[in-house]
């Protein structure tokens, strides 16, 4: 067929125009574009929709409900969490809530790295941080935790203690301050994600999976699927450590399923590595028969991504496709100023130190205005200014505005019921302004697909931004020019038009802000 884009365009044209009593002009462009307007009343029917259907608009109703598991934090419990977990904190929370918002079931998880040598040298920590309490000079060596928050748990086990707790030697008395420090550490934890409006629904620990004999039942497993081998790995390219020498170890067959290496599962003595408590939590993951498995993991981690894809798929028969998502590197700044440190922690900024500066909603619609795996600037001065440069205020702003536009109707005796507002005339809206808006609301239900479907939350951050822009730009041209206010008391049927506008505009930013884990305002002085 030697008929050229442009020609057909024209052919095709004709027809969809005679097809569809809702479209205004088709015309064509080279090369061979088709583009459509649509009569305003097409567009309308959006908002008589929005209106008729507002707490599932935009929700496909008709997709399969897969069950999914969400791990994301899972920070080791040795200090307070800080900046780098609250952007996995926020993202994995957030990515939760929409699949649960388009109808799937969701389980939030945190993995509690409580076993191994840095719970050792928080207990070491610990209990400096315990004798200082009982009046010796505080040292922290090299492997031990600096930060100040450490001072309380010490003050606290001398209460409970007094000197008893001395002998550090003592298995015992380790054991006691193990617990209690962890207890604490843990509860910070929850506290601090309880603020940022993150509840969990499982806490899983690493040491329940030892004491349970979980790991070597993983492991088990592994071998009779004759994937565990005793052998030697070659010399890292590229390495420079004098030091290294061949051993022979238990190695996982981790290149069947595309890693570059096969990866060990034990140490030189006897001990497992990492990797093997790794293996039996994703190997009881599996058998609790989640349709989807989704890890967060910090940019740091990235070199455990294959390796981890890799067991998943030994575990499950290559049932299962472990999806990871990572979420790259945070830089603060204040006054223009990277800021780094943090007295409490020792070494960085802690959630609660945004927490106490910024508050939850700043902190999560900010973080959330960069995609996940693209490295973020946090500026501490912008996160509280009340402009349009501060998106979270922004957006905010304009449903504060809506509710002051909605109580002005109701005091000029205008009926906002939706019942009666679905139903008016919505001819009316009919300046480009008024539909461009429209034609925003209607993409709505694509943006919560695409976000769902790709695991890409900070879509719907930038939407709202967008709509709001849109929303301030309408309201700002009814200053300019009288006929474009939303409230005209002598001519009711556009007033009532802008009504229903302007209620399906704050029907989707109330129903984005909730997948956001931030509180719609109301009122804003």
């Amino acid at each position: 067929n030697k008929t050229s884009p442009i020609q057909l365009a024209e052919k095709i044209a004709p027809e969809i125009k005679n097809n569809d009593n809702q479209i205004d002009t088709v015309s064509v462009a080279k090369p061979g574009f088709i583009n459509i307007k649509f009569k305003p009343s097409f567009w309308s029917n959006f908002i008589k929709e929005i209106i008729h259907n507002a707490e599932n608009f935009g929700i496909n109703e008709k997709e399969k409900k897969n069950n999914y598991l969400v791990e994301f934090v899972s920070a080791n419990p040795t200090g307070p969490l800080h900046v780098g977990h609250t952007r996995g904190a926020i993202f994995g929370d957030t990515l939760a809530n929409l699949l649960k918002n388009v109808g799937f079931s969701v389980t939030r998880e945190y993995y509690i790295n409580d076993a191994g040598t840095q719970i050792d040298a928080l207990c070491r920590s610990a209990y400096s941080r315990y004798e200082e309490a009982l009046g010796k000079k505080y040292n922290a060596d090299n492997n031990e935790y600096p930060g100040d928050y450490l001072k309380k748990v010490g003050e606290n086990l001398a209460g409970k203690f007094g000197d008893s707790l001395l002998s550090s030697d003592n298995k015992s008395n380790l054991e006691k301050i193990k617990k209690y420090t962890l207890s604490v550490m843990i509860d910070q934890i929850k506290k601090d994600l309880s603020d940022l409006g993150v509840i969990m629904d499982n806490f899983v620990s690493e040491s329940s999976l030892y004491r349970n004999g979980k790991v070597q039942e993983a492991i088990d497993y592994l071998s009779k699927l004759d994937l565990i081998y005793r052998g030697v790995l070659e010399k890292p390219k590229g390495s420079e450590n004098l030091d290294w020498v061949e051993r022979e170890q238990d190695l996982f067959k981790s290149k069947l399923f595309g890693d570059d290496v096969d990866r060990p599962i034990k140490k030189i003595d006897g001990d497992w590595t990492y990797f093997a408590p790794d293996i039996a939590y994703h190997y009881d993951k599996i058998k609790r028969n989640y349709d989807e498995i989704i890890d967060i993991f910090g940019a740091d981690h990235s070199g455990y991504t294959v390796r981890m894809k890799a067991v998943v798929k030994a575990l499950s028969s290559g049932k299962k496709n472990l999806i990871i998502k990572l979420c790259q590197l945070v830089k603060l700044y204040k006054d223009g100023i990277p800021v780094k440190m943090s007295k409490r922690s020792g070494t960085y900024v802690t959630l609660r130190d945004l927490l106490d500066e910024v508050g939850k909603d700043s902190i999560r619609f900010l973080f959330l205005m960069r995609k996940n795996d693209a490295p973020l600037d946090f500026d501490f001065n912008k996160a509280i200014e009340q402009t349009k440069d501060n998106p979270v205020f922004y957006v905010q702003y304009a449903n504060a505005r809506i509710c002051s536009i909605l109580k002005r109707a109701v005091s000029l005796g205008i009926n906002i019921e939706k019942e009666f507002i679905a139903n008016t005339d919505l001819c009316y809206l009919s300046s480009e302004s008024e539909i461009s808006i429209v034609r925003k609301l209607s993409e709505w239900p694509n943006i919560i697909f695409v976000s769902a479907s790709r695991y890409e939350p900070h879509r719907i951050a930038f939407y709202l931004y967008e709509l709001s822009q849109l929303f301030h730009g309408l309201q700002s041209l009814g200053k300019i020019d009288h006929t474009m206010k939303f409230l005209i008391k002598d001519n009711i049927q556009v007033t009532l038009a802008r009504v229903a506008l302007i209620m399906s505009i704050q029907i989707v930013l109330i129903s984005g802000l909730k997948i956001l884990g931030v509180k719609p305002v109301d009122e804003m002085l």
